[in-house]
């Protein structure tokens, strides 16, 4: 069952229910911002005090960074994460596959708005799949005469019993750039958290698996071989108006990425799709 609902303040999302999962998807970004299977608790997390406005991004869930992630190479005013998160997308179709899974499919093409921002024409289609496993697949196509180039995230949110508690395998002797220090590194062994972690992985090339107190979480990923692992901690989560203060206590972030060195180049009329399998 697919409901289309309005907060009080119009903000416009879709809920999505089937014998396996619920999610909740706003247009606003393609975002989606809740996803438990039947019976167990949410498997993202969202801030309880995350802004569901026009123009603001969620904080929480699956954020789309597109066309560029983190900062603009060469334009510090524009959008941090580029402006797919922020643009109302078209709701395409919904495709109950049977009881136990529903595919929403949601589209962004460029506009006059986008042009302003970043000058090429494209398309971007959004596929999210709710049953017992989370797909997400997002395909760039270059609709422009010229290529360009693109870096780009799902920008996974997990919710953690304790972030004392938990640690991600499947990333040792991984290479990876520290963004905190400014220093490529190499990881050994897992990874435990216990300051404040903002990470770039390179040459990805097994499965992520993040252990949690109650559960195990996986997450595979195709079209990418970067991953980035992140938590605000202490005096970063402090700062932000839409976390509170022990919020890091309670969230991950393994996000499924092209970026830093893989990032893609594509010529016109190719198409290029970053996918997160989450089980």
């Amino acid at each position: 069952m697919t409901k289309y609902k309005k907060f009080l303040n119009g903000f416009e999302y879709i809920e999505v229910s089937n014998k396996s999962a619920r999610a909740k998807i706003a247009l606003q970004g393609a975002h989606l911002f809740h996803y438990e299977q039947q019976g167990k608790k949410p498997l993202l997390w969202l801030s309880e005090t995350s802004f569901f406005v026009a123009g603001k991004a969620i904080r929480g869930g699956v954020p789309i960074c597109w066309p560029w992630f983190g900062k603009h190479k060469t334009e510090s005013s524009l959008p941090q994460h580029g402006f797919a998160r922020i643009f109302f997308w078209e709701l395409l179709g919904v495709n109950e596959t049977d009881e136990n899974s529903t595919e929403v499919s949601l589209q962004l093409k460029n506009s006059a708005e986008s042009l302003k921002l970043w000058p090429y024409r494209f398309e971007l289609l959004l596929r999210v799949t709710v049953a017992r496993t989370l797909s997400i697949a997002l395909t760039t196509k270059n609709c422009d005469e010229k290529a360009f180039e693109i870096t780009s995230a799902l920008h996974n949110y997990f919710a953690v019993a304790n972030i004392n508690s938990v640690y991600v395998e499947g990333l040792d002797k991984t290479r990876y750039f520290d963004a905190l220090k400014k220093e490529n590194k190499i990881q050994r062994g897992n990874i435990y958290i216990s300051e404040e972690v903002d990470r770039v992985y390179q040459e990805v090339r097994n499965p992520l698996t993040l252990h949690d107190q109650d559960r195990t979480v996986h997450i595979g990923a195709e079209g990418s071989s970067s991953a980035v692992v992140w938590n605000p901690w202490i005096d970063k989560c402090a700062g932000m108006s839409d976390m509170k203060d022990d919020a890091y206590k309670t969230m991950l972030c393994i996000e499924t990425t092209n970026a830093l060195e893989d990032g893609r180049i594509l010529q016109p009329d190719e198409e290029h799709t970053l996918t997160a399998v989450i089980s």
